[in-house]
């Protein structure tokens, strides 16, 4: 897994233009990984719930989660935040979230020889 982050301040707005800070993440899978993910039918896994900065108060939550089919095969994911800090806490917070989907492929490449426990 290959993941490539990048950080771009953006105004967006018709009327009243307001500046917000955007966090590009680009996520690059092996081709094992990718078939991993497929033949498991792990592609609809919710990986992170998350609420942008220009979200409308009415806006249902799980409109903006974050799902494994959304990064998978290069797939560049825009993240809107509010304030340069922010950014870079999600960047963290993905970053963490993106090393356990790692390690969550890796464990879901064989099934498990089962073991023999003595106590």
């Amino acid at each position: 897994m290959r993941v490539s982050i990048k950080h771009e301040t953006v105004r967006r707005g018709a009327v009243f233009k307001k500046t917000f800070y955007e966090v590009w993440i680009t996520v690059l899978l092996t081709h094992e990984e990718i078939q991993i993910v497929r033949q498991r039918n792990l592609l609809e896994t919710k990986l992170m719930d998350r609420r942008p900065a220009n979200a409308k108060v009415d806006d249902r939550d799980d409109k903006f989660a974050l799902f494994v089919k959304s990064i998978i095969n290069g797939k560049t994911d825009r993240f809107l935040c509010a304030t340069p800090s922010d950014a870079k806490r999600y960047e963290e917070h993905m970053l963490d979230t993106l090393s356990q989907l790692k390690l969550w492929i890796s464990d879901n490449a064989e099934t498990s020889e089962g073991i023999v426990v003595e106590f």
